[in-house]
């Protein structure tokens, strides 16, 4: 198989937060020969958030070449446009150099933004920083669920983070969010194949447990301190297990609530990660643990498909 037939139909390893992915691309990486890894994960492009988002470390750098990881400060706010734009660039220099992109991530709405090319709608700050003055993000979607019902309907309440971004665009374009392109529930043909993990949802809680205990072991709370010690965007302090223990150091809450809270918030978001991509019929899904080699036997099969038959 040639590194260009190869690259044809690129591979997606995605899955919840620590379905072991990560570690699992790398395998398949090695198995393959010539190929580069494409993070899409929304927290791992900040620098010095190594530990609580579970980055690739210098070992599992020196196996295979790594992309959009550790690129901008935690002050600096970071787009969903943004990514699309280096990912596309990192996804031409992997194919200018003959090798094969693994796109690796658990970040639903930066995966979509690649795979199918969306066109993403402009920025407006100062409607930004105007809607975060709410506390509660019940109330931000009740007010889009008035000013645009239908893109209201699409998302959840307590996915805040989409929710600004529905009404930043209502209010700041004037024109609905949900008439911007296709819409997230419109999936067409892509050349992507989407591999996904999926584990008993017992171990997948468990899973999300012992890697924040092995994170703090390694010095998660540390890294904590040296972010709470500098300026840091809203969008970083809302990652997972650091909003929880900047809370702590604040004084908000002892480290075990802490510790506590940031496990169970991190759990429903594994179960919002799922329901995003259930929603996609085009994941082949793959029952965890599973091998490198079972992946690789997955895409063989997939890759050989047309276009848009998955």
């Amino acid at each position: 198989m040639t590194a260009e037939s190869r690259a044809e139909r690129p591979l997606v390893i995605l899955g919840p937060t620590a379905s072991g992915k990560s570690a699992l691309a790398i395998e398949v990486a090695q198995k393959i020969g010539r190929c580069e890894i494409v993070s899409v994960d929304s927290m791992a492009v900040y620098k010095r958030m190594d530990i609580g988002t579970a980055s690739p470390n210098a070992a599992d750098l020196k196996k295979v070449p790594h992309h959009l990881i550790n690129l901008v400060d935690p002050s600096e706010e970071f787009t969903v446009g943004a990514f699309k734009r280096l990912a596309v660039d990192a996804l031409a220099g992997i194919r200018a150099r003959n090798n094969t992109p693994i796109l690796v991530g658990g970040t639903g709405l930066y995966l979509r933004a690649v795979v199918d090319d969306l066109k993403l709608p402009g920025r407006y700050p100062e409607v930004v920083a105007a809607l975060d003055n709410e506390t509660s993000s019940e109330a931000l979607h009740a007010r889009l669920a008035q000013l645009d019902p239908l893109a209201a309907a699409r998302m959840e309440p307590s996915n805040r983070r989409r929710v600004l971004r529905a009404l930043e665009v209502t209010i700041g374009s004037g024109t609905p969010f949900s008439s911007c392109g296709p819409g997230l529930e419109h999936y067409g043909p892509t050349p992507f194949v989407m591999l996904a993990l999926r584990w008993p949802p017992e171990m997948l809680e468990e899973r999300i447990s012992s890697r924040f205990q092995a994170q703090l072991a390694a010095g998660f709370l540390a890294e904590v301190e040296a972010l709470a010690a500098n300026k840091t965007s809203r969008t970083a302090a809302q990652a997972l297990g650091y909003r929880e223990f900047l809370a702590h150091l604040a004084g908000e809450c002892t480290f075990d609530e802490a510790l506590i809270t940031a496990i169970q918030r991190t759990r429903k978001f594994s179960r919002r990660q799922q329901r995003w991509f259930r929603r996609d019929p085009r994941v082949v899904w793959v029952d965890a643990p599973t091998s490198a080699g079972a992946l690789c036997e997955l895409w063989d099969q997939h890759r050989k498909l047309p276009v848009g038959s998955l």
